[in-house]
């Protein structure tokens, strides 16, 4: 319960700063302003300002707009494809659903970076390439832990039932299936939201992810990197807001966990 708490109240954070950037945020956060370089932590600029005086708080108030729109698009894409992928794998006969999961396989030994960087070179670095390509190499995790599900939830007795009587794969799967897993699906949302948000942050950092002058977490680190040893708040700053941000779906992970899975339900 206390995962449960703690990871939402983090999440929340994020969620409402994001939200609030819609509408307010202390300065422009992408106006440079060369007299206002460098400045400390004060009254007017609670977290500063980088070496172009741009506004750190308004920085990343709107960043975490960007960081949530790269977690919802790249995890809805995993789930829209993973999930029916993996519920056909559990209920195809045995050798189809090998054939899927070794496939799928294939895919989650591609590492997520990689593929973000070969869609960069390709299609051009940007939020919308790295929230496809963090997408495709999120499905397999759904499907894996769908086609899981599934295969527990085809030896019960209401489905064995639903069969006998003639119902067909797709009603079984819709009325009985995806009820019985959407509990894990949303445990497993959470948790690939928190890689995602690490992911979208690694590809801005190298330059592969969001593109300036909209503000990343990711690419404030990689402009504080020449200043890091005179002024490490500009990496400070934006590294807590990582931190923040996936410790919250983490944690929110886990603590859904705890309360959705009936076995472990019991034990809290």
């Amino acid at each position: 319960m206390r995962n449960l708490v703690l990871g939402a109240v983090l999440v929340g954070l994020v969620v409402l700063a994001a939200l609030l950037s819609f509408f307010w945020t202390p300065f422009d956060p992408v106006k440079v302003d060369a007299a206002n370089r460098l400045l400390d932590v004060g009254a007017s600029h609670w977290f500063g300002t980088d070496k172009f005086g741009r506004d750190l708080l308004s920085q990343i108030m709107v960043g975490a707009r960007t960081t949530l729109y790269v977690g919802v698009v790249a995890v809805g894409i995993a789930a829209v494809i993973g999930t029916p992928l993996g519920i056909l794998a559990g209920m195809s006969p045995r050798w189809l659903g090998e054939f899927v999961m070794r496939v799928n396989d294939l895919v989650l030994a591609f590492p997520a970076l990689l593929l973000a960087i070969m869609f960069g070179a390709v299609f051009g670095a940007d939020t919308l390439t790295a929230m496809v390509a963090i997408g495709i190499a999120t499905i397999p995790s759904f499907a894996r832990i769908a086609r899981s599900g599934t295969l527990q939830v085809m030896s019960t007795e209401f489905v064995l039932a639903a069969r006998a009587g003639g119902r067909s794969r797709l009603t079984i799967a819709v009325r009985h299936v995806l009820p019985n897993i959407s509990g894990l699906l949303i445990v497993q949302a959470s948790v690939s939201f928190a890689i995602a948000v690490l992911a979208e942050a690694a590809l801005s950092f190298l330059g592969f992810g969001t593109r300036p002058p909209t503000p990343s977490w990711g690419r404030m680190l990689q402009e504080s990197q020449e200043l890091l040893t005179v002024h490490p708040r500009l990496a400070l700053v934006p590294g807590i807001a990582i931190a923040v941000a996936v410790l919250g779906f983490n944690l929110l992970g886990d603590g859904l966990r705890d309360r959705l899975d009936p076995r472990l339900a019991a034990k809290v």
